[in-house]
């Protein structure tokens, strides 16, 4: 039941609002002491030529002689100019308890999304270059928004648009000529190309006649130079198969690898059309596309040398994905540095007359540092994201040593907790706020972390077994009794469970994963605070103790489906 529906429903009876408004005015008290849902009298106060605390007053006596609204509500009272409505508390915790053992894991989905399509680029490395730790923040927000609008009904595509094109293959190139290590090469691909491209710009700094030398191989590739092209292929491959391990490792899947390089064979198209429309005009020797009166700089479309560059090939991505999924939105994961880039594309391809434009969607996001560490590719000072998966395991598995020694399947306990540490930190806060890793409060089994979480799953899981291997009774010869579900614990908890789809369709409203997140934790909080006040396996009472059962099963189910959207996995022991 929608009770925030009902609520409107029967207002709507008695006032000339429309429903969405009446909706929209609703509101979740401060205090549960003054109920679960109040609608403020404010506005109807003009026309109805009263003040709102009459108002409330007039509203309350209509509605008191039926005040169930279908058996959902316990009581109506008035605070002031505010009509609130109190939940009949066994009602809505059977009802929402048996909705979530019912759905089970599909819980808070719905068909909302169905017949839309969504494109949705993330991740997207450079190839051979290293996957470190600022990577994993578009992976893991482009990952969960992926499962979050599936989740939803929506038809996603995932689309990995890699780095593989650029003058910079044109250093690389010179430099594997030069210096590569073969050995090195075949034992860690990627360390052994970041070496040598490393070693490109060190030389260069020297001799800065190698970055001619560089656009000449690069220029050699455009024109599909066997040799060339042939080591550009080696390190693309190469590179995916390193990266694949770590998608692998992170359960992150695309639909499509449909990198730079594959819209080269069709910018000549759009910039035509632009030429065409007349937008295409000449500035210091490029082609751009003015956007004074946007306040922006040129989008320049081709170099004075001829050139294209990153805003071309994302125009014909662009067109490329209209043309392909038909997308009702098309969202770029790309760090918030990019901003002036993707408004520069997106309002090129207004200009152009594509409508759909504003279906196109930057979701930013800040950056990611170890305390004064900054991260630079070319001077070769990363963090390896596989070396800090590896590390967050590791010191995982030193907590459960100390915490549970003699826990069974330890090291892959430690592998999803450890992986899911880091997943959480990046996915706990909104986006756009910067992280600064702290490995002791990352890994805490204590505060809002992903362990934390994981821990909450794996103590209910306890419960439910505990009380299964103490019961006498077969849970089926027992008759529940949700009214005795009364505490303010049990009724905070199941209004949290009942709340999942709600956080869910917020994070679709934001493109914000953290939605779902700050989700997880406060269901996980709401549960410790129930678990520290009851005892179920000491309870006398049958029917009371199945009732509570069912309840932790139900959170168990929520917490497994929120976390799943984030891309982590739960463990039942710890």
């Amino acid at each position: 039941m929608d009770y925030k529906k009902v609520v409107a429903q029967r207002i709507k009876q008695l006032v000339d609002l429309d429903i969405e408004i009446i909706e929209g005015l609703i509101e979740i008290p401060p205090k549960p002491e003054m109920g679960d849902f109040a609608f403020p009298c404010f506005q109807l106060s003009k026309t109805m030529k009263k003040a709102p605390n009459a108002i409330a007053n007039d509203l309350k006596e209509k509605i008191d002689g039926e005040k169930n609204l279908n058996g959902g509500f316990e009581k109506i009272e008035c605070f002031g100019p505010y009509l609130n409505f109190f939940l009949d508390k066994g009602v809505f915790i059977k009802n929402t308890v048996e909705k979530i053992l019912a759905e089970g894991e599909s819980y808070g989905s719905s068909k909302m999304g169905e017949g839309k399509n969504i494109v949705v680029e993330y991740s997207s490395p450079n190839i051979a270059k290293p996957f470190h730790v600022g990577h994993l923040f578009t992976t893991v927000i482009g990952s969960s928004l992926y499962k979050i609008l599936s989740f939803e009904g929506y038809n996603c595509t995932g689309i990995n648009h890699l780095g593989d094109w650029g003058t910079q293959f044109g250093k690389l190139i010179y430099a594997y000529k030069n210096w590569v290590d073969e050995e090195a090469l075949t034992k860690e691909p990627i360390k052994e190309l970041l070496r040598i491209y490393v070693k490109f710009h060190d030389e260069a700094d020297i001799d800065p006649t190698l970055n001619e030398q560089a656009k000449m191989y690069f220029k050699n590739l455009e024109d599909g130079s066997a040799e060339e092209v042939r080591l550009w292929t080696k390190f693309r491959d190469i590179s995916l198969i390193e990266f694949k391990k770590l998608y692998d490792t992170l359960n992150v899947k695309f639909d499509s690898y449909a990198g730079e390089s594959f819209y080269c064979d069709k910018m000549d198209d759009v910039i035509k059309d632009i030429e065409d429309k007349g937008l295409l005009v000449e500035s210091n020797g490029a082609k751009v596309v003015m956007l004074d009166e946007y306040n922006m700089p040129p989008c320049i479309i081709k170099k004075s040398d001829g050139a294209t560059i990153y805003a071309t090939r994302d125009l014909a991505a662009a067109t490329y994905r209209k043309k392909t999924y038909d997308f009702y939105k098309n969202i770029y994961v790309v760090g918030k540095d990019q901003s002036l880039h993707f408004n520069q594309v997106f309002t090129t391809l207004k200009l152009m007359g594509n409508k759909w434009a504003d279906d196109c969607k930057h979701v930013a996001f800040g950056t990611v540092r170890f305390a004064d560490k900054k991260l630079s590719t070319r001077k070769g000072d990363v963090i390896f994201l596989d070396e800090l998966l590896n590390q967050a395991v590791a010191k995982t598995l030193e907590i459960i040593n100390l915490k549970n020694p003699d826990l069974e399947n330890k090291e892959d306990v430690a592998k999803k907790v450890g992986i899911g540490a880091i997943i959480f930190t990046y996915l706990k806060n909104g986006r756009e706020r910067d992280i600064v890793f702290n490995w002791e409060e990352m890994l805490s089994f204590d505060g809002e972390t992903g362990p934390y979480v994981q821990y909450t799953y794996a103590r209910a899981k306890s419960i439910l077994r505990k009380v299964e291997e103490n019961s006498n009774k077969p849970a089926n010869d027992v008759v529940l009794d949700y009214n005795k579900l009364n505490s303010k614990e049990e009724f905070e908890l199941v209004k949290q469970l009942e709340g999942f789809q709600n956080s869910i369709l917020h994070a679709i409203d934001k493109l914000e994963p953290s939605m779902v997140t700050r989700y997880a934790i406060e269901v996980a909080k709401a549960f410790n605070k129930f678990y520290n006040q009851h005892n179920i396996a000491n309870l006398e009472d049958e029917s009371n103790k199945q009732a509570k059962i069912k309840m932790v099963e139900a959170t168990c189910q929520v917490i497994k489906n929120a976390l799943n959207l984030i891309g982590i996995e739960v463990v039942d022991r710890m």
